[in-house]
């Protein structure tokens, strides 16, 4: 699949969360289940809807208590999304992981899904960034300086599909090596968060 396609992808889940947008909505993913197409729309469904709590706990005004629970989903979400861009990058690994890969193969300095992951954000930082582009509250000088933003955010997209495609074309040549690196996050596990194993010990 090109980059282009996964771009389509993510506007399309952006557009679906903004018909309630809502952080509550419930995911109506259009794809198949186990396509990968259902990948990526998932994994940009997570990124949406964490991105509106990152919006709501920085309100100023906010209660403690509900700050709290807006934390923790936050938590929740940064672990999903890591697990998403894992099962992304599965499916490469299935795809190119045995492959023939030449002698004078390189090492990438990130796995197709963490590009792949750079690429959801974008596609909501350009959305977001547009609508702001488009206010007809602010003055001009703003506009201008929003309209810079989002030509910035385009062009970064636009450079990014390139980089991705071609990884991917490297990757089926042999030209590049598939090695995934899993992120080894220790802060939600029990046994590896200090925080956690000493309360568990503690019991």
């Amino acid at each position: 699949m090109k980059a282009n396609q996964m771009n389509e992808i993510f506007d399309q889940c952006i557009a679906d969360y903004h018909k309630e947008d809502h952080v509550d909505t419930s995911e109506n993913n259009p794809f198949a289940e186990g396509s990968f197409e259902n990948l990526l729309y998932h994994k940009n469904w997570i990124d949406t809807v964490q991105w509106h709590l990152e919006d709501i706990i920085r309100d100023p005004n906010i209660d403690a208590e509900h700050a709290l629970v807006i934390k923790r989903r936050i938590d929740t979400s940064n672990q999903d999304r890591t697990d998403l861009v894992e099962k992304i990058d599965d499916w490469y690994l299935n795809n190119f992981g045995e492959g023939e890969v030449k002698e004078n193969a390189r090492v990438n300095t990130e796995s197709p899904a963490w590009a792949i992951d750079r690429l959801s954000i974008l596609a909501l930082k350009i959305y977001h960034m547009r609508v702001e582009a488009e206010r007809t509250d602010v003055h001009a000088e703003l506009q201008h300086k929003n309209q810079f933003k989002l030509n910035v955010l385009l062009t970064q997209r636009k450079d990014l599909s390139l980089a991705i495609d071609q990884l991917i074309e490297d990757l089926e040549n042999g030209n590049r090596i598939m090695k995934v690196y899993r992120q080894m996050k220790m802060y939600n596990d029990p046994d590896l968060n200090p925080v956690l194993y000493a309360k568990k010990n503690d019991a």
